[in-house]
This record gives C-alpha cells, structure tokens and sequence, in this order.
C-alpha cells in the first residue's frame, strides 16, 4: 500500500501531454538510438564507396633522402688495408614513381559495386530498424490507450456502485436490508478504487518508459488523442502476400546478400587474371658512384613502361577460392528461401489473427450487451428486494469484466492490423 501510495504521488506530478500516433512515430524515429547506429553504418558504407572509387585513381609516390657517405676502404685479397679512397661525405637523392592498374578482370571496378551492394544493404537494415522501432512505439501507444480505457471503464462502474450503495443505505435506513448489504456496497466500491490506482500507475509507468524512447521530459504523462475505430477495413490475403513478397525489408536484404556472394565469386575470379600496369618514374641522386673516382654530382635517370605480374600459384589456388564463394552464393539462395517461407507464415499468422480479432469484437460486444441487460434486470430486482446482495455482486462483475474485454478487445484488433501491416514490412 505505501509503495501504491507513492507512485500515485508521482503520478499526481505528471504533466499531462497530449500526442498522436503520428507525432509518437516521429519521435522514435528521430531519437531512438538503434535507429542513430543504423544510420551510421548507412554513412560508413558511403565512405566505403569512395575508398573504392579512389582506386581508379593512378599510385603517385615520393621520395626523398639525405644520408652521410663514408670514404672508402680498399683492402687487398688478404684483408689487409690498401688505401683509403675520399669520398664526398654528403649524399642525397629524390624519386617520383607513378603506377596506373589498366587490367586485372575489372577488380576495381567489382570492388566498386560490392560497396554500393554494401550499402543497399545498409539501407535496407536502416529500413527494417525503422519498421522494428514504429511498431515498438505502435504498442507503447496501445497499451497506454487500453489503460486509460480501462480506468474510464472502471470509473464509469464506480460511479454506478456509489449510486448502488445511496440506495442501498436509504434501504437500510428503513431496515429493509441488513448491514451486510451496505458492507458488500462498500467493498465494491473499494475494490474499484483499487483497480483504478493500479491502472493509472501502471499509466505513469508506461508513460516513463515510452518518453525515454520518444526523447520527451520523464515527468510528462502521455495522453493519446487517436481515434481508433472498432472497424478495420481487411483486404485479401493476396494483397498483403503480394505487398510482403515486394517490399519487405528481410527479403530484400535476402536477396541483396545473394547479389552480394555472386559479385564475390566475381571478384575471387580476377585472382586468376593477370595485373597490367602503366608505370613512370624519375630518379636524382647525388654522388655518382658508379665512376672512378667518385665525382660529386647528380645522376638523373628516368623510366615509362607497362609491367605485367601474375601468380601463377593462383591458377591452382583460385579454383579452391572461387568453389568457397560459390558454395557461399548457393548458401545465401538457400537462407533467401527459408525467409521467404518465414515471412509468408509469419503473414498468414497475422492476417488470421487480425480476422479473429475482428469476430472477437464483435463477441464480446455482444456479451457486454446482454451483461448490461442481466445488470439492469439483477438491479431492479434487487431493489425490489427479489435478488441478494450476492447476485446483484455477480452482475456488477460480470458487467465491468465484459466493458473491460470489449475495450480490450478493441485496442487488440488495431495491434493486430498494426503487426499485419509490420508481418508485410509496410507499417
């Protein structure tokens, strides 16, 4: 009872605020961190792509030296000193080496689009976060609207048991009932207090678990403001097969990574192909050591050419590699075909569980219609005193428990639509 105490003062602490579905999505877009991760690995892949590309781009390198070179010392075959010959002590040199890949089974330009397919990628799990995190705050929203249908459920039989109870006090103020009748009246009324407390602490709770995802101050209470209709229009199980088959973000992705493994048995091939290159370079070094004597002075050479290098190691080696990748590939097909049956079972599942809820609605509506009717029946006989207190508790049970499943059933059929819209990968 303390701990129900307290919660109810920092519930009485809230600031109410109002918010639609929309504006609830929007926030969990905009501030839900697994979806800043996903966003990051969609920028990493970009910078990935210009790595790539910067290969087609030719090798330029850059030397420079400055060393100390020592005079040098003739020895005869006996290893015996002969001489001492003077060298200039100073000796420096500079090199430009420039190289451009003209062939090599178009390895760069595979590379290229394996990180554009590395990035489509990305985006597709971007998109299936994003799906992830809106029914997420989809069923937030729901279960704090189902609450506070519930309180006004509650509320609305509270106020009927106080009506209950005046009349059975003036009963037995005129010694026509006993006071265990008022005392029945009482701990009804209790009971509903109860109930009411636990709903709207279980609000707040709700309320504080959902504003840390939606990025809002943690002493806001959210109050939805949607409208949800009791009628869902259904189409065919077709239509959403079709829309699960074209759009959702698993078989996509599936399908992406088979486009992925076959471009890396295109690229395992190029390691049997030899690599052409163009090359250019240009030397200057100081001292001319290959005179006699050594003279202080620059030697300048320069070279142009096409080099041509092959391993033939890989004519063996590339085979094994090349099996690896197809076996990947063919793993991949297989992986794209066990989603594809997952996602038309997990369709199936929700669309006839959408369909029962619907029937359920409609139960449920018509319990509550014949509770109500055995309610007001049970309470005219009782205040005829023709039903005991008992039977009049029964009603009043069974009344509130249908009003609960009905609105219950309600909120249920919209999470439902809302999973069938999310199994299609179009929520």
């Amino acid at each position: 009872m303390l701990g129900l105490w307290l919660t109810q003062l920092q519930a009485q602490d809230l600031t109410p605020y109002n918010l639609s579905l929309n504006q609830a999505i929007e926030m969990g877009l905009n501030h839900h961190q697994q979806l800043k991760i996903a966003q990051s690995r969609v920028q990493v892949s970009e910078e990935q792509i210009r790595i790539s590309k910067s290969q087609l781009l030719p090798s330029i390198g850059f030397s420079a030296n400055a060393f100390y070179l020592g005079d040098a010392l003739v020895l005869d075959t006996d290893w015996s000193k002969v001489q001492t010959v003077a060298m200039p002590n100073f000796g420096n040199s500079f090199g430009l080496q420039a190289s451009q890949l003209l062939y090599k089974g178009g390895v760069i330009k595979k590379s290229i689009e394996m990180s554009e397919l590395q990035k489509q990628l990305a985006e597709l799990d971007l998109a299936s976060n994003e799906q992830d995190i809106k029914f997420l705050v989809i069923s937030n929203y729901l279960d704090i609207y189902k609450r506070i249908n519930q309180t006004q459920v509650l509320e609305q039989n509270k106020i009927l048991a106080e009506q209950l109870r005046g009349n059975i006090s003036k009963l037995y103020e005129e010694n026509m009932v006993t006071r265990n009748e008022v005392l029945r009246a009482e701990l009804l009324i209790k009971n509903l207090n109860q109930a009411i407390l636990t709903m709207k602490n279980n609000h707040a709770i709700l309320s504080n678990q959902m504003s840390y995802a939606l990025g809002l101050p943690n002493n806001v209470l959210i109050m939805p403001v949607e409208i949800f209709d009791a009628e869902i229009l259904m189409k065919s199980y077709s239509h959403y097969t079709e829309t699960a088959m074209s759009q959702h973000p698993a078989l996509r992705s599936a399908e992406k990574n088979i486009e992925i493994a076959d471009q890396n048995v295109s690229i395992q091939k190029t390691n049997m192909f030899p690599a052409i290159s163009a090359f250019a370079g240009y030397n200057m070094q100081r001292p001319l050591t290959s005179s006699t004597p050594v003279l202080d002075l620059y030697n300048n050479t320069w070279q142009a050419g096409i080099s041509l290098n092959f391993n033939i190691d890989q004519l063996f080696k590339g085979k094994r590699q090349v099996s690896l990748s197809r076996s990947q590939a063919d793993m991949t097909r297989e992986a794209f075909t066990f989603v594809q049956q997952n996602v038309e079972i997990s369709v199936k599942a929700a669309y006839l569980k959408c369909i029962e809820a619907q029937q359920q609605i409609l139960l449920v509506d018509e319990a509550k219609k014949l509770a109500e009717e055995n309610y007001d029946i049970v309470l005219n006989k009782y205040l005829n005193q023709l039903a005991i207190t008992a039977e009049m508790t029964d009603a009043s049970n069974a009344k509130l428990n249908a009003e609960l499943e009905y609105a219950n059933a309600v909120i249920n059929a919209m999470f439902q639509y809302y999973n069938l819209m999310k199994s299609t990968g179009n929520l």
